[in-house]
């Protein structure tokens, strides 16, 4: 059976369900200019990258990479453009004996037969991905347009008046606006971005998609579209298009290649019009397991140590994209048994748990994280998880909690472990408290893994090893250190995906001596080190001579180096 081993893999992948796969069987059956793979994508069941990944995984095809494709034309004038955009084909060399081609759908035997036909030459085809293919052929054959540039020829904009609200809620529902913002959120899913930047400028119109923490910019709508396209995204977000002088917050939920994903949308007013961030949250991608997370070893045995405790209090630091949030989700799963009642304050709620009562603060209409910790007392909970300790009202209940009885989960905006003890203490918590209820601290930030199919390694100079001291974790041997160079799976980035550097700060006596006599976070992180404690930079440089990430992106993210 055609397409058998394709199936069966994006169902291997879970990227597709039995269900799913019916509804398609039916389409298909009424569809027949069309093959499976383009109904799949045009259902929204799958995205391009699930499909094309998905025929590199199960068949004898290679993928290609987005500038792989050549600017002139490869195929000869006997094969028509139209028969091309129909099957979303292009030509990538001609060595004189047979053609190479990138076909969306490289299992379509009439497509190769008809390209043998005309040509009269062997035909090998590859796996690409339809909107570059498409993008290919438009540059090959003359048009030269990316599929942003060619939305904006169905655009009328005139100069729209602040007050025009009505014609502005019009454009907004203009098909090529609705196209545009859809292409924006389809490029973001497909690239695994975690965020979408939207930035006003007086001669542009800026779109930039943060994906494995760093920020890449991609083809944006036109300028005279800034006010449409914004207002487009808040009418998806209920928040009010009328109010431009004031910050909005909102949420979309949109199913698009085949998830389900929930987007928090940020609005501030700026110079040149509203800066829009929208974070994307996909349950799909979100893996709650401490050694995926990047948890190994004396770190992971004695987080896992701390969090048995019955009561106390356990702190996340880290600055925002750290991935404090993931790690709190994480334990938050290690302790959710039926035994157990969890309650939750978090503003907002990012993922929702089943069997843990979440709360979503509400502060507009009195809903903090104090007055819903007061209540949530009297609910009878095991462990307590707040979103971030934002004041000494809330760490003051916090404390209480613990000493109650309770196990208490949060997070702070600190640089280091040891900097989470000053934070508490300069809010104005007492030093007998603190010793008292704070069982342990974690530091952390996240650092992108290099691509295993791509990365290149080389033997470390001697100099280098002496500078790091990094005999301390490979005494023996040749030192491999390893960089990026980019390949077809992880989108010639080099890096794919990311994982977590972390340091553990466990209250000892010594330490608690150390906070009753007020002593810096200098000195805290002196002791604990030499109660062995391993920094952020020396986990980071584990992971460097383990091959996962490189030295560069431990410099990236930590102070100390």
């Amino acid at each position: 059976m055609v397409y058998e081993s394709l199936l069966k893999t994006l169902q291997g992948n879970g990227k597709l369900s039995p269900a799913e796969l019916k509804k398609v069987e039916r389409v298909k059956k009424t569809s027949v200019a069309e093959s499976l793979p383009q109904l799949l994508v045009k259902l929204g069941l799958c995205s391009e990258l699930d499909v094309a990944n998905a025929f590199v995984e199960s068949g004898q095809f290679e993928k290609v990479l987005p500038d792989s494709y050549p600017v002139e034309m490869q195929l000869p004038e006997s094969v028509s453009l139209r028969f091309l955009k129909q099957f979303h084909v292009v030509g990538l060399s001609d060595d004189g004996q047979s053609v190479t081609v990138a076909m969306m759908d490289p299992e379509d035997q009439f497509v190769l037969d008809a390209l043998k036909l005309a040509i009269g030459k062997r035909v090998i085809a590859k796996v690409g991905l339809l909107s570059e293919i498409d993008t290919a052929l438009e540059v090959q054959y003359g048009e030269g347009r990316s599929q942003m540039d060619k939305l904006v020829d169905g655009l009328t904009m005139e100069d729209i008046g602040e007050e025009d609200l009505e014609h502005l809620k019009d454009l907004a529902s203009e098909a090529p606006v609705i196209k545009m913002v859809n292409l924006i959120m389809q490029r973001a899913i497909e690239t695994k971005a975690s965020d979408i930047h939207i930035e006003p400028f007086e001669q542009a119109l800026k779109v930039r998609l943060r994906i494995d923490g760093v920020l890449k910019e991609i083809d944006a709508p036109p300028v005279k579209s800034t006010a449409a396209v914004i207002s487009r995204i808040k009418i998806m977000a209920k928040l009010n298009i009328a109010e431009r002088r004031l910050p909005q917050d909102g949420r979309i939920k949109v199913q698009m290649l085949g998830k389900e994903l929930d987007l928090r949308v940020s609005t501030i007013p700026t110079m040149y019009g509203e800066s829009v961030v929208i974070r994307l949250l996909d349950k799909e991608n979100t893996v709650l397991d401490f050694a995926a997370l990047g948890f190994a070893g004396r770190h992971l045995q004695q987080f896992l140590d701390v969090l048995a405790l019955p009561h106390g209090i356990i702190l996340i630091t880290g600055p925002t994209g750290s991935g404090k949030s993931t790690t709190m989700y994480a334990a938050l799963k290690q302790l959710n048994t039926s035994a157990r009642k969890i309650i939750t304050v978090e503003d907002p709620v990012e993922y929702q748990m089943e069997g843990i009562n979440q709360i979503q603060a509400k502060p507009q209409i009195g809903l903090t994280f104090a007055s819903a910790l007061r209540s949530i007392v009297r609910q009878d909970p095991d462990v307590i998880m707040i979103g971030e300790m934002r004041d000494l009202e809330t760490a003051r209940i916090a404390v209480q909690s613990a000493l109650t009885g309770h196990l208490v989960l949060s997070t702070l905006h600190t640089n280091d472990a040891a900097g989470g003890v000053t934070r508490l203490l300069d809010m104005g918590l007492e030093e007998y408290l603190l010793t008292s209820t704070v069982n342990g601290i974690l530091a952390q930030r996240l650092v992108r893994k290099l691509c295993p199919a791509c990365k290149e390694g080389s033997v470390a100079e001697p100099e280098l090893i002496n500078s790091l001291r990094l005999r301390r974790y490979v005494p023996d041997g040749d030192i491999v250190l390893y960089k990026p160079v980019g390949c077809a799976a992880c989108g010639g980035m080099g890096y794919r995906g990311r994982l977590a550097i972390i340091e553990f700060l466990p209250m000892t006596d010594p330490i608690r001596k150390l906070i009753m006599a007020h002593e810096e976070a200098g000195a805290i992180q002196k002791l604990a080190v030499a109660e062995g404690m391993q920094t952020l930079y020396e986990n980071g440089l584990v992971k460097v001579v383990e091959g996962i990430t490189t030295l560069e992106e431990v410099m990236r993210v930590t102070s100390e180096a």
